[in-house]
């Protein structure tokens, strides 16, 4: 592709790179890149290959700004807060680069539409949040062929990784299988700092640009590890693993229903809340309200505590609920919250297991604020 005088004065830095020139930039603007999610990873890796020159940037999302979203996904600012985050991101990119062609997809991938979407590019970018996305993002681009740029992120830790090149391992040779539903906090319920997903995506931009240019040795059989907190990065090996059934075996010929293999489908979640005892804010207020007898068990983290409670609550974070017991008592109706359920769902299973009468506050606090105390902060 020729480039445009704008175009060769826009990227004039690269141009005497020795490794990019001008044939490299011909080949950075004839590349079609898929980013799978606009949030925290897929912000900066949308910005700096925007910035770079790619052709054409895919992106999938179907979520909205919120300004919870703006500690972290630079992509988007205060005024997007409610507009559709591809709507944002393309005006933030045309802005960026007007010569870079955006193509959107409102919609969430599924094992219906991911072949067809991912088909159409040369390189994806897995900027996903979930374990299912992950595993179907791994799947699709081993039966396409295609290269996916991976990073993951939490807390103070992040990784990033190049999987699905040829001859090289895929993300079920790393986790052959996903972990068990709730093992693994959300960022939601277990935090990130905010300049992590700009630390990992703009490696996964890097990395996309190297298969792009065919330059420098990609993390292909290598997963690096990011450790924030001690300003640390190391490599380890991953080899291909000859009896992974999506690229050693070739067991996995076709999609499946990942939400449904990983724990997580509307079928499963609702039929594991289904054995937990619930009540909704309204029926909790109520009880309070007539002065019913209730022992209130906040399992958040002492951190959490500090940003609003509920009033007479007792903390016990659930990694030390089972130490706890003994000072809990067993004549006494429980209620147990957390932030959203998920946390006091596992603690009323652990509580109802060895004798008590626990109940969970169905939607935790963030219910809680919406339905009863708005003054209550949501986080």
């Amino acid at each position: 592709m020729d480039l445009s005088r704008d175009e060769l004065l826009r990227y004039s830095r690269h141009l005497i790179l020795p490794d990019v020139a001008l044939d490299g930039q011909q080949r950075i603007k004839a590349a079609r890149v898929l980013l799978v999610g606009a949030g925290g990873l897929g912000s900066p890796a949308a910005l700096y290959l925007a910035a770079a020159g790619v052709g054409t940037i895919g992106l999938v999302d179907f979520d909205v700004v919120d300004i919870s979203n703006l500690q972290r996904q630079v992509l988007h600012g205060t005024s997007a807060v409610g507009r559709p985050k591809l709507e944002s991101a393309r005006a933030r990119i045309n802005d960026l680069n007007p010569n870079v062609n955006v193509e959107t997809h409102e919609t969430r991938l599924t094992s219906e539409n991911a072949l067809e979407i991912l088909a159409r590019y040369d390189v994806i970018v897995d900027g996903t949040d979930n374990f299912a996305t992950r595993y179907l993002v791994n799947d699709a681009c081993v039966l396409l062929g295609k290269p996916n740029v991976y990073g993951s992120i939490f807390r103070f830790d992040g990784q990033a990784s190049v999987f699905c090149a040829t001859d090289g391992p895929c993300y079920r040779c790393l986790f052959p299988t996903p972990p068990p539903p709730g093992l693994v906090p959300s960022c939601a319920e277990g935090g990130v700092l905010g300049v992590l997903p700009g630390l990992i995506g703009t490696i996964q931009a890097t990395e996309t640009l190297k298969l792009i240019l065919g330059v420098g040795d990609a993390l292909i059989g290598r997963l690096l590890l990011v450790d924030a907190m001690g300003m640390n990065f190391r490599t380890v090996r991953v080899r291909r693993d000859p009896s992974c059934a999506a690229c050693g075996t070739r067991e996995i010929r076709q999609l499946i229903d990942y939400d449904e293999y990983c724990g997580t489908s509307p079928t499963t979640t609702r039929a594991t809340m289904a054995r937990v005892p619930e009540m909704t804010p309204r029926e909790l207020a109520d009880a309070i309200a007539r002065g019913d007898d209730v022992q209130l068990l906040d399992v958040r983290e002492p951190y959490e505590w500090q940003l609003g409670v509920l009033e007479n609550a007792k903390l016990v974070p659930l990694g030390s609920l089972a130490a706890a017991m003994a000072s809990l008592d067993s004549t006494r109706d429980i209620v147990v919250y957390c932030r959203s359920g998920a946390r006091s769902a596992d603690a009323v299973r652990r509580l109802c297991a060895a004798g008590f009468r626990a109940t969970n506050l169905a939607g935790g606090i963030l219910r809680w604020s919406d339905e009863i105390d708005p003054s209550l902060p949501k986080y």
